[in-house]
């Protein structure tokens, strides 16, 4: 990377440090310039083979939607013209041959695509997790939480309270007490009493409001990243529930805070080949586990960050389920870039020099991240924008891509940033049109991850603070819970009766991989105000 793309990803901010409590400058005020990396630009670079992947998945179906209007067509021109008596004496003058094979071939189009139609996924219900009050814990309380341990030193405390100042992460977040422990190792026994504590209370919600008994569930996944026992976690929830023989379980591991639309992605297509099923997905991550002692500021920056969470979701492709679901799946776009070098290290997991285990964070992050994202919704465009948007977008992005004056502007954008001396129309060739993606969902949910992130986003994608206000919420409330995140904002939606028949819901997650995936989902039913089972009922302005 050239160093002039290499600067345009980086912003920097002057930050009081207050006053210097001792040495040669006691008593004088202190600054410090702090450099970040941005996301990049999505209206430098959009590329054209991922509209080609989202127009691939649109046409998945198209020989059947041509064929079919095509003898319909004929059809009609045929008889259109004639009356009653007409068609029947036309039809006895056909050879009758001909005609049932003209049938033949209109109902055999018609029951080939029935047949290899997807059945529809409809989401019944889901339920968030909420701790107890007594793993709530303020900013300072985290930081008390950390000293206590007796693992960290003043600096690294000092650069974990920076950290919280800038994170968007509020003061009712909560986090299990194995992190004060003094031991330099979170047993699996603990890891087991955290799992055991935030997926069954999950569980427990979600059969109470589906009133589903766990041995009509037909297909379970659980995915956790981190904290992966033998038996697993779906083994544990299978032996809690007594559970039948032969429900078909999955335990999705290190896949990172994508991992929930994923692990919905996997229960989908069990449903595709198990008709009348019921599938739960549950979604969570285990904290304590995760909880890094060393001094690596790469390494500690996750324990600022990640906090308890928990979401299970019940899914099912039972017609008659329609009458009483919430949603019904309609996309999901999965983006993995780890045949990238930088992108599959950009959050990784090993040992420090002192040999503590923890998720090590890249310097490469927020770019990488910037490019699977980019990809993700380029592929989603196509399945989602209005025709209008993606007429627009399409024609500006072969205009970029085969214009000599388009691709002129590009090479010279650094020459022409130093002498000032760029033309607005070949500024305008040098920009693709981004489609207005308010247009094509009414909510979004994007992974919490921090309030950088989501800044980011919301600057890229032109959303507003009320499109954003669901992510901002659930990082400030609840923290980053990693895949379940996304649930935690939906459930904010519906506390606040934002969600209406046929409104369309985007979640989308990212994570170590480093991988991008979007889920669509589309309201059959206005969602009224919950009056219990939701974690925002006592803190939402409802």
């Amino acid at each position: 990377m050239s160093s002039s793309n290499e600067q345009d990803l980086l912003s920097t901010e002057i930050v009081n440090r207050g006053i210097e409590p001792s040495g040669p400058n006691a008593g004088s005020p202190t600054f410090s310039v702090r450099v970040r990396r941005r996301l990049p630009d999505f209206l430098q670079s959009v590329n054209l083979k991922y509209v080609k992947l989202g127009y691939h998945y649109l046409i998945n179906h198209a020989v059947y939607l041509a064929t079919i209007p095509i003898l319909v067509l004929v059809f009609g021109a045929e008889v259109g013209s004639l009356s009653r008596e007409e068609v029947w004496k036309k039809l006895w003058d056909y050879d009758i041959a001909t005609v049932i094979g003209f049938f033949g071939v209109f109902v055999l189009t018609v029951s080939v695509y029935f047949m290899s139609r997807p059945r529809s996924v409809y989401l019944i219900d889901f339920a968030c997790y909420k701790p107890s009050d007594e793993l709530k814990v303020t900013r300072e309380e985290f930081i008390d939480l950390a000293r206590k341990s007796g693992k960290f030193d003043e600096e690294t405390l000092g650069f974990k309270k920076r950290i919280l100042q800038a994170s968007g992460i509020g003061d009712e977040t909560y986090v299990p007490r194995s992190i004060s422990s003094s031991d330099n190792i979170t047993t699996m026994k603990d890891g087991r009493e955290e799992a055991s504590m935030v997926i069954f209370g999950a569980l427990d919600e979600l059969f109470k409001k589906t009133h589903v008994k766990p041995k009509d569930v037909g297909v379970l996944v659980v995915n956790c990243s981190i904290f992966n026992p033998t038996p697993s976690l779906s083994a544990m929830v299978i032996n809690h529930y007594k559970m039948r023989g032969n429900v078909l379980s999955y335990n999705l591991g290190g896949m990172g805070c994508s991992a929930g639309i994923i692990a919905v992605d996997l229960a989908s297509d069990m449903l595709q080949s198990n008709p009348n099923s019921y599938a739960v997905v549950v979604s969570t991550e285990m904290v304590g586990y995760n909880w890094y002692v060393g001094r690596d500021k790469s390494m500690v920056i996750p324990n600022c960050f990640f906090r308890m969470g928990c979401s299970a979701v019940m899914l099912s492709n039972r017609r008659r389920d329609f009458r009483h679901a919430k949603y019904r799946l309609e996309h999901i776009v999965r983006t993995h870039k780890a045949a990238d070098d930088r992108s599959f290290r950009s959050v990784y997991q090993e040992e420090d020099e002192q040999g503590f285990k923890g998720l090590k964070i890249s310097r490469d992050l927020m770019e990488v991240g910037g490019e699977a994202l980019k990809t993700n919704i380029t592929t989603l465009g196509p399945l989602v924008l209005p025709f209008s948007e993606q007429l627009l977008f399409f024609a500006a992005l072969l205009r970029r891509t085969f214009s000599p004056a388009a691709k002129t502007t590009t090479s010279s954008s650094t020459t022409s940033k130093t002498n000032g001396a760029k033309s607005s129309s070949s500024s305008d060739l040098s920009k693709p049109y981004i489609p207005d993606y308010k247009l094509a969902f009414e909510h979004f949910c994007f992974h919490a991850a921090s309030k950088i992130v989501l800044d980011e986003l919301q600057k890229n994608l032109g959303l507003s603070e009320e499109n954003m206000e669901a992510s901002r919420m659930t990082l400030q409330r609840f923290g980053n819970t990693s895949s379940s995140g996304i649930w935690y904002e939906l459930a904010y939606l519906e506390a606040k009766e934002s969600v209406r028949r046929g409104d369309r819901v985007w979640q989308i997650a990212f994570g170590s991989g480093f991988k991008c995936n979007s889920v669509v989902w589309k309201a059959l039913r206005k969602v009224k105000k919950p009056s219990r089972n939701n974690p925002w009922v006592d803190s939402v302005a409802l």
